[in-house]
């Protein structure tokens, strides 16, 4: 049965909300590994993670900004991205570098998942713009989830 304007829009902004919590959530967490990562590997791993974090920060805004464009609140506090994030809170600061990268592979195919699952509602919303940029956050977050898993062997 398919929803009314309204209620697909609102089923979008939604997830755009959850989208920005995940990107914000997945930046500290990187920034996190980023400071913290030792042994070895440090330089690459140092550099790969910030990066990483980069480039997630850089669409944060640009999220953001999409739910305001579509006329919408953001989340306003870091309360509300703990509340609609999908992206689980890691406080360890010794964490053994493979264990960072697969948390980080994890969570950026989880990120995919939810990405592609946006599809639907921007296509139903008739909301061609959104529709084109998740198409574009969903080819980046598939490239760092390559590149965390090429680096894991």
């Amino acid at each position: 049965m398919a929803q009314s304007g309204d209620n697909s829009k609102t089923a979008l902004v939604q997830e755009l909300n959850g989208l920005l919590a995940d990107h914000l959530a997945l930046y500290f967490k990187t920034k996190n590994f980023h400071w913290h990562v030792t042994g070895p590997r440090f330089r690459d791993l140092h550099l790969l993670f910030d990066e990483q974090a980069i480039e997630i920060r850089d669409q944060i805004d640009a999220i953001g900004e999409r739910v305001r464009k579509l006329g919408e609140v953001t989340l306003t506090s870091i309360g509300s991205v703990a509340r609609a994030t999908q992206v689980k809170d890691q406080d360890s600061t010794d964490l053994a570098p493979d264990a960072m990268v697969q948390e980080l592979h994890d969570d950026n195919v989880a990120m995919v998942k939810r990405l592609k699952g946006m599809k639907p509602l921007a296509e139903e919303a008739g909301d061609n713009a959104t529709d084109g940029l998740l198409d574009d956050w969903t080819d980046m977050a598939e490239e760092r989830a390559w590149f965390l898993k090429s680096t894991l062997g």
